[in-house]
């Protein structure tokens, strides 16, 4: 017991110490893990751990992870994504495991080594790229979506890897080859074994219609029922219950569990116990992934490595080269740009993780020697060390200059109005489409030329440009505007755009959207005083409806909410001029004790309020 304690403390400690090391140093998370693990190598061998194992069971996180791509990605998302799927996909796996079994071949290797080998590392880490693009917002642009094509092309691809690899067989491996080979003996469970090929196609086709149809059928009712009990930790159990099972059934039948958990989570996209699936799962999945990344790290065998130090690197930085080339030839054919082009090419230049399973399983069936099978493993490994570094070459060298060089031309604006928008998403939409119903003539300009090409087919008309530029904004004809809505993401392009429209058009009424509070704050000291709080209104309502449910009257509730609000702006105002940007409010000694005391005289105020509508109300009542 004491043993593994231990061991979950050092893994534990590892994480909690190098990755908030890592993130504040620019590196990632994903660094972070392979750079403990990498610290925690000698350690591990100090103590025997079998570094192996563990990734075995850490592996799950991947499973978990796929899980929740399905949850976030409905059927009909994907049928969208097929061409990418299908074809960019296929060939970059056709493409990249061509072109290194060639490269094999011409360093002495026989035709079946060197297939085996393309196989391998034609697949990329799915692990690694889906956690980098989501912590990096980068999963929605189209550069993330080509790149998670490929990745869901490439899990899908492991399977008939699987079944011809042995296919491949070298007659002349003895020794330990064969005894790894005998090892098959002992495999898990099957519910494929010893049947006719188009016995074990049903049976697994079988198995795929029972995750879809139990999905749809018995999702919701179970977790009717679960719920039911009102117990968290029973619902949790649930969701591990379904990514365990549906990952249990997949390997009975010989698929990746990671594919079958995918296949779940579309299934479940549309449950509306959605969000509360992927909120029990990320917590394990976050774990199990970062504890993978570890022992990614733990399980290089530098001894080996320094042997081979020329032959390994050399081969990892032509690896890297060879899959970055391939993907950016299909990136212009399939039509992506600039900084779109780069990001699945940076992004998928590595090995993966189901290189380590696919080496284990070719040395098992004699398909590969085990010697070059190790330094194989150093490749992927290595390869797997460099992703984080190449998403940091795009963030700070790739992506910015694209951005400056390659945008697509703003639109010309033929018609001046009074009223300019700067925004057309969630917030801006909804006022350029209130006030040009009511007969206002606007111009709304948004940078999502995406975003602009749906509102088109709806006959929203809406310009592209940036809106934060000098040149977009007089083309607008600022000089001229009555009125500026400032309807933007980025806290600080808002309160940049603020600031520039003030100062130097101080004619003009300006409208801004700010995020919350301190923004609001931000936005007042530099000159504007028309602040919409981005969630005010609606939080407002909320609290209203609380009163109504907690048993106030209508017309009750409507009046306290004004009450509360009314209170609440003159104390912006009040409160605004000992607001100091950059310091946080709790470390503002005048900011804290202005708002003790104003927190304090509001309590007396809106109880006076509500007694005095009560009593008003039972005055009402007895005279009625």
């Amino acid at each position: 017991m004491a043993d593994h304690l231990l061991l979950i403390f050092i893994f534990l400690l590892a994480g909690v110490v190098a990755v908030p090391v890592a993130s504040r140093l620019g590196l990632g998370s994903v660094l972070g893990y392979l750079l403990a693990g990498i610290a925690l190598s000698p350690l591990l061998r100090v103590l025997h751990v079998d570094v192996v194992a563990i990734q075995h069971v850490a592996e799950f996180g991947v499973v978990m992870m796929l899980f929740i791509v399905g949850l976030e990605l409905e059927p009909a998302r994907l049928w969208q994504l097929r061409g990418q799927l299908i074809g960019l996909g296929g060939l970059q796996v056709t493409a990249t495991a061509v072109l290194v079994m060639l490269v094999a071949m011409g360093l002495g290797l026989s035709w079946s080594v060197a297939l085996v080998t393309g196989l391998i590392l034609a697949l990329s880490s799915t692990a690694i790229v889906l956690q980098t693009l989501n912590e990096k917002g980068l999963m929605q642009s189209d550069g993330g979506r080509s790149a998670f094509s490929v990745l869901l092309f490439q899990d899908i691809a492991v399977i008939p890897m699987l079944a011809f690899i042995p296919l491949l067989a070298l007659p002349g491996l003895t020794g330990g080859d064969a005894a790894a080979a005998g090892a098959l003996a002992d495999a898990p469970l099957s519910l494929v074994a010893g049947l006719e090929a188009w016995q074990a196609t049903l049976v697994t086709i079988g198995a795929i219609v029972v995750v879809i149809i139990g999905g749809n059928r018995l999702g919701g009712p179970m977790f009717d029922f679960v719920a039911a009990a009102r117990l968290r930790e029973l619902f949790t159990a649930t969701a591990l219950m379904i990514v365990v099972g549906v990952a249990l059934l997949m390997s009975l039948v010989g698929l990746s569990p990671a594919l079958g958990t995918f296949i779940a989570g579309m299934v479940l996209a549309t449950s509306p116990y959605r969000h509360e699936l992927e909120s029990d799962i990320n917590p394990f999945r976050g774990l199990l992934l970062g504890l993978f990344f570890m022992t990614v790290g733990a399980g290089i065998n530098f001894g080996l490595l320094l042997d081979h130090v020329v032959t390994v690197v050399g081969a990892t930085v032509a690896l890297l080269l060879l899959k970055m080339s391939v993907l950016l030839v299909l990136g212009r054919v399939y039509g992506l740009q600039g900084a779109d082009r780069w990001l699945p090419a940076l992004a998928l230049a590595q090995a993966g993780e189901f290189g380590f399973v696919l080496l284990a399983f070719s040395v098992a069936n004699g398909a590969l020697p085990s010697a070059l099978a190790e330094q194989l493993s150093l490749v992927v490994a290595l390869s797997m060390l460099m992703t984080p570094l190449l998403f940091i070459l795009y963030d700070r060298v790739i992506a910015p200059r694209f951005t400056a060089r390659q945008q697509r031309q703003a639109d010309t604006i033929d018609k001046p109005a009074d009223i300019i928008i700067a925004g057309h998403g969630r917030f801006g939409g909804i006022v350029n489409r209130m006030l040009r119903g009511m007969g206002y003539e606007t111009i709304a300009v948004d940078y999502n030329a995406e975003h602009l090409e749906i509102l088109r087919r709806f006959g929203v008309h809406a310009y592209y440009g940036d809106a934060t530029r000098p040149d977009m904004l007089h083309a607008a004809g600022i000089e001229h505007a009555k009125l500026f809505i400032i309807a933007i993401d980025g806290r600080d392009q808002v309160t940049a755009l603020a600031r520039y429209v003030i100062t130097h058009y101080p004619h003009i009424h300006v409208i801004a959207r700010a995020w919350d509070r301190n923004h609001t704050f931000e936005l007042w000291s530099v000159g504007c005083r028309d602040i919409i709080r981005e969630t005010y209104d609606g939080a407002i309502r909320t609290g209203r409806s609380a009163l109504q449910a907690l048993g106030s009257s209508r017309e009750g509730a409507s009046r306290l909410a004004a009450a509360f609000e009314a209170l609440d702006r003159r104390s912006m105002v009040d409160i605004a001029e000992l607001y100091k940007i950059g310091v946080p409010n709790h470390e503002n000694p005048e900011y804290v004790a202005r708002f003790r005391a104003m927190r304090e005289e509001w309590g007396r105020q809106l109880r006076g309020k509500v007694a005095e509508i009560r009593d008003e109300m039972a005055a009402r009542d007895s005279d009625g």
